[in-house]
């Protein structure tokens, strides 16, 4: 089928729960793919952060092929290796106890908000639920999730929604501190708000968060979805701060394109959950575990962070010698770009149409290329950025 083929026979049959874009991609490699007419485009946006090594990684591939002929499913009753391999390395690298599988960030993020909830109760009883989140946050898409999001527009539609969460201002102290009570049993947060605009926390903030916790026995929780996974240069982005949360979330990048999400815990957090609490059918799947072990090999390899940081430069190098672009925020190879006069959806479609895959994110353009893409893609996808803004 050709592109306009492809578009028709899905939107046919498929919910429009998404605003898609009139491209049909077909193969790739690396940061670099093509639709089903031929066209070439360069992916600074890896499926949304997802394609953490790029399209149809050799390595990643062949791994997913090799354990989907030998055994593609065990049900939770069992055990399988290649989840267990996956297990001991990813609590190895994060210094977490244990996790909690499950296939997506928002399934991640319930389980979070559940430990935090029992964890809360076992100890204290009734009326210690309440979640403080930050606003701008996004954590997921159930009703849950929504809830915890920070975001008016998405408290819409779908009433009654969850209680038990309350909303602080990034970045205030002051806030932050009012808001504690003794109905708070977590605070949860993004070190670098995604969805909400591709905002870091600050030093100052993160300090205050675990200073209230640890005096009041509150769990803190890392929503690391999007900034995980070596995305802004460290294996989770608050390593940069020099904290370890009591719960730490993961998803995207950690399959490589394939489903995952995992809740890791730490210390008593990690003891809270017990047979019968929560439970995901295809959760620890050997297939998706045998491509999560090639990204936490590569992720985790000499050099390979430090090559994220060294693009991010690069890449902010470049885009701020471009009048029109005022700022950039983010970490690593998770940015925002601020521009002068230039509506970012509307320069997303525009680099669509040159050959760039690029996100937004509130009025920033968002780039979250691959972690391997190659320098000679990024001068490309660079060229296109300037020749529509540079007119």
């Amino acid at each position: 089928m050709n592109s306009k083929e492809i578009i028709e026979k899905y939107d046919s049959s498929v919910m429009h729960t998404y605003g898609r874009l009139p491209l049909a991609e077909q193969s790739g490699s690396c940061a670099s793919c093509r639709d089903a007419d031929g066209a070439e485009y360069i992916d600074f946006g890896s499926g949304i952060g997802t394609n953490s090594l790029g399209f149809a990684d050799k390595e990643w591939a062949d791994a997913v092929s090799a354990q989907a002929h030998t055994i593609q499913h065990t049900s939770n009753y069992y055990y399988n290796e290649t989840a267990a391999i996956f297990a001991s390395r990813l609590t190895q690298l994060t210094g977490m106890d244990s996790f909690f599988f499950g296939n997506s960030g928002a399934e991640a993020n319930e389980c979070a908000i559940k430990i935090a909830r029992k964890y809360s109760h076992d100890r204290y009883g009734d009326g210690r639920n309440t979640i403080i989140t930050l606003q701008n946050s996004f954590h997921g898409r159930t009703i849950a999730t929504l809830s915890a999001t920070g975001q008016d527009v998405f408290h819409q539609h779908f009433f009654p929604f969850v209680g038990g969460f309350k909303y602080c201002p990034a970045n205030d102290i002051a806030a932050l501190n009012e808001l504690v009570d003794d109905s708070v049993c977590a605070i949860m947060f993004e070190a670098v708000q995604g969805e909400g605009g591709v905002n870091s926390l600050t030093p100052e903030f993160i300090e205050a968060i675990f200073t209230v916790a640890a005096e009041r026995d509150i769990l803190t929780i890392a929503d690391e979805v999007q900034c995980g996974c070596g995305r802004t240069g460290k294996f989770l982005a608050v390593e940069h701060f020099g904290v370890t949360p009591d719960i730490v979330t993961m998803a995207k990048g950690l399959g490589g394109g394939l489903p995952i999400g995992v809740c890791l815990a730490k210390g008593d957090a990690a003891q809270v959950l017990t047979p019968g609490t929560h439970g995901s059918t295809f959760g620890g799947n050997p297939v998706v575990c045998a491509g999560a072990n090639v990204v936490l090999e590569r992720v985790s390899s000499e050099g390979f962070l430090d090559s994220v940081l060294e693009k991010s430069e690069y890449i902010k190098k470049a885009l701020l010698e471009i009048p029109c672009v005022t700022g950039i925020s983010g970490m690593g190879l998770m940015l925002g770009i601020t521009l002068d006069g230039i509506s970012a959806s509307d320069l997303l479609k525009r680099c669509l149409e040159k050959g760039l895959l690029v996100l937004t994110a509130k009025e920033k353009l968002r780039l979250l290329p691959p972690l391997t893409i190659s320098y000679e893609e990024i001068d490309r996808g660079l060229d296109i950025l300037r020749s529509i803004l540079c007119k």
